[in-house]
């Protein structure tokens, strides 16, 4: 049973390869300095400096830059968090950051790069450069190497590989319950049907990371929205401005009276704006873009980990093969309500949901529902039943999972197109 939950775990995970390397993530706080500009492939050190302490060079590789304000630039804000945090504790951390990297064997070159100029830990940032990264790990046996967002390292016999990613199923769930309750709201009033409570999602490829976030999503609005419904279209890119415009209008003009998405730019955002339709965004707050449409979003916060992972590195202690952690733990959370739109109520809503994800007596893929997909590399679709009293256990690391998501299955109410 073992090894046959081992390979299903390895099977679904697959489903969203190249999942997370363009997923957007966004911000809380200050920006990067306008007009600043990593160039391709370039080298940026950075570091805070405590009073007295111990020392430790970090290297980051990354698939875009800062200026991206999206996937790169969330994770630039978390370096910049667990710096300052473990600089209190005196740990003292110099960043050598490649920018712009792609996945290919610059990557792996990269990885040398850094390895040489004496990194002990070095994480990589998209999905697409864990295969390049285990090619250098085994000649530096002494550095830590973690591909975040993936889930090969897990697996690896090497014991200097990691994976790490983090519970961002928890924020759709509650960004789609402030989604749920604007449609309510509008079926409340009149404005529409509960039938016309539809919500459009536009997704980047047909994945497992994919797959689990818009469920997610749909299950946390049909908690307050029980007649909605959704439609997903894919436009096969993590980044593609014009098709995530084309497909939210599109959906927009089948009826959806709510976007979100898993893709890189704010155009699904303006383009539900210019079409009266309301918005929730991913990981950066698009209520800048689209004031009138856009409800709240979602983000992953890399800090603990990279404070985790750090700090066991500079006092010279093992840490998790595997790493995941959820909204209870500071790694998922919320952009600001854009209150001026959202459901009267939705805040005190949304602290109680919080609570609920934080003590487990709410789970984002509690039953009853049933849906059909197929795993990768299977040769048909296969159907699972989830009863009311029992919920998905999804990136259960603790239980033999991985931290990658795996939920591949279309659940009753969605509908996709590609």
């Amino acid at each position: 049973m073992k090894k046959r939950m081992l390979a299903l775990l390895l099977s679904a995970a697959m489903v969203f390869a190249l999942a997370a390397c363009g997923g957007t993530a966004g911000n809380t706080g200050s920006a990067s300095p306008s007009g600043s500009t990593a160039p391709s492939g370039s080298t940026a050190p950075s570091g805070s400096t405590a009073p007295e302490g111990k020392t430790i060079k970090v290297g980051l590789i990354c698939i875009g830059d800062e200026n991206d304000q999206g996937y790169t630039y969330n994770f630039i804000r978390g370096k910049e968090a667990a710096t300052e945090a473990l600089a209190k504790e005196g740990i003292n951390v110099e960043w050598v950051v490649k920018y712009n990297i792609g996945e290919d064997s610059t990557c792996e070159d990269a990885n040398i790069e850094l390895a040489e100029e004496g990194c002990e830990i070095i994480f990589n940032n998209s999905f697409g450069f864990e295969d390049y990264m285990l090619k250098v790990a085994p000649d530096y046996p002494d550095i830590q190497f973690v591909a975040c967002t993936n889930m090969g390292s897990s697996f690896s016999d090497l014991e200097n590989v990691h994976n790490a990613f983090a519970n961002i199923f928890e924020g759709r769930y509650l960004a789609g319950v402030a989604g749920g309750l604007k449609l309510q709201q509008m079926i409340d009033a009149g404005e529409i049907t509960a039938d016309e409570a539809v919500i459009g999602y536009v997704g980047a490829y047909p994945y497992a990371e994919v797959i689990s976030g818009f469920t997610s999503f749909y299950l946390g609005a049909k908690s307050v929205c029980p007649s909605v419904t959704m439609k997903v279209k894919y436009v096969n890119s993590w980044s593609n401005a014009t098709e995530e415009a084309n497909a939210a209008n599109a959906l927009c003009d089948e009826g959806a009276k709510l976007i979100s998405q898993h893709s890189d730019n704010t155009t699904p955002a303006t383009a539900a704006q210019s079409k009266g339709v309301f918005h929730c965004g991913y990981n950066n707050d698009m209520s800048g873009v689209a004031p009138a449409a856009s409800l709240i979003s979602c983000r992953i916060d890399w800090s603990p980990y990279f404070q985790y992972a750090i700090k066991a590195v500079a006092n010279g202690e093992n840490f998790d093969k595997d790493w995941t952690a959820g909204y209870g733990d500071g790694a998922v959370a919320l952009t600001t309500l854009n209150e001026s739109i959202a459901a009267p109520g939705t805040a005190e809503k949304l602290a109680e949901v919080e609570k609920s994800l934080a003590d487990g007596s709410v789970h984002p893929f509690q039953g009853p529902w049933t849906g059909t997909g197929r795993a990768y590399g299977a040769d048909a679709d296969d159907t699972k039943t989830m009863p009311a009293d029992d919920f998905y256990k999804e990136s259960d690391v603790a239980g033999g999972g991985t931290s990658a998501p795996s939920f591949y299955w279309i659940i009753e109410g969605i509908t996709q197109e590609s």
